[in-house]
């Protein structure tokens, strides 16, 4: 059976949506009914620069005390940053901000953090950056094992969006302490089949973050035409349930494949309905009777 997370990103106030502290968050979760929660890694959530050794022991005093026995760190990573100027060592620095990371999970009794590949840059070609992508994960892996933390790769930024590469890359680092963090948004908007994609990463996933959507329509006016022309849908966040990612087929092929993980529901966009924190916590809660359905 899964266990549950709620996305601390969903109460971080960035969209519009209304603000909670972490305590606050850590309680609105129990009181919602999740198994965990998976907290953002950055302000004004859990940085660490903010969380020393006495904060740490104080929240993971609140988390055991709140039942929230399952614990995911989200990181923000972007390991292609900045390839135009080589004297600055980004590799160095985003490894060391994953280390640090994966000491912070230690401490508060987090199993796993999750981190980005990177945004294709045009400062490098794409084997160059897939090597670095590749050894930067391979070596920062090594450091998770100390801690016995898992790193987790989310199929978020361009560089492994796509699933058949995103297992490639998993396949690639070979090394235990990483591992895919598979989700269903970007092949369904890719338009492919999402059963079939799941089942292919089931194996090596650990951890799915869950978000549905619908697609709205944009157009630019063309005067001179006195018409418009038709751009990329707008993509808008909706309840669980009613977008159009088939999370049914989805959570099929995760199943298939020997799924055992952590579920997490984030509210990481603009809502159809606003943000105020009685359609969160709506939201929230629609998102439990979907999935346990």
């Amino acid at each position: 059976m899964p266990r549950f997370l709620l996305h601390s990103v969903s109460y971080a106030g960035f969209w519009g949506q209304a603000f909670l502290s972490v305590d606050d968050f850590i309680r609105k979760a129990a009181e919602l009914g999740y198994d965990g929660v998976m907290l953002m890694a950055k302000r004004p959530h859990l940085s660490v620069l903010d969380y020393g050794p006495a904060e740490r022991q104080a929240l993971r005093s609140q988390l055991e005390k709140a039942k929230l026995k399952h614990v995911v760190l989200a990181g923000y990573t972007n390991l292609t940053a900045d390839l135009e100027h080589g004297e600055i060592p980004h590799r160095e620095i985003q490894t060391q901000y994953m280390i640090e990371l994966a000491r912070l999970a230690h401490d508060i009794g987090a199993s796993a953090v999750r981190v980005f590949t990177g945004y294709d840059n045009p400062a490098a070609d794409y084997g160059k950056q897939w090597k670095l992508i590749v050894d930067t994960l391979r070596e920062t892996a090594a450091r998770y094992a100390e801690f016995g933390v898992t790193l987790g790769v989310q199929n978020h930024h361009d560089m492994c969006a796509g699933y058949e590469t995103m297992n490639d890359l998993i396949r690639t680092v070979n090394h235990p302490s990483c591992r895919a963090m598979f989700d269903a948004w970007a092949p369904a908007l890719h338009g492919d089949d999402i059963e079939k994609a799941a089942r292919l990463l089931a194996p090596v996933t650990v951890h799915t973050t869950v978000a549905d959507y619908q697609l709205r329509p944009r157009f630019r006016y063309n005067a001179p035409l006195v018409n418009y022309e038709k751009q990329t849908p707008f993509v808008q966040a909706v309840p669980m349930g009613e977008g159009f990612i088939d999370y049914k087929a989805f959570f099929r092929g995760l199943k298939k494949g020997g799924f055992d993980g952590t579920v997490a529901y984030e509210m990481c966009s603009q809502l159809a309905d606003g943000g105020e924190l009685a359609t969160l916590d709506r939201y929230a809660r629609r998102f439990l009777e979907s999935v346990k359905k």
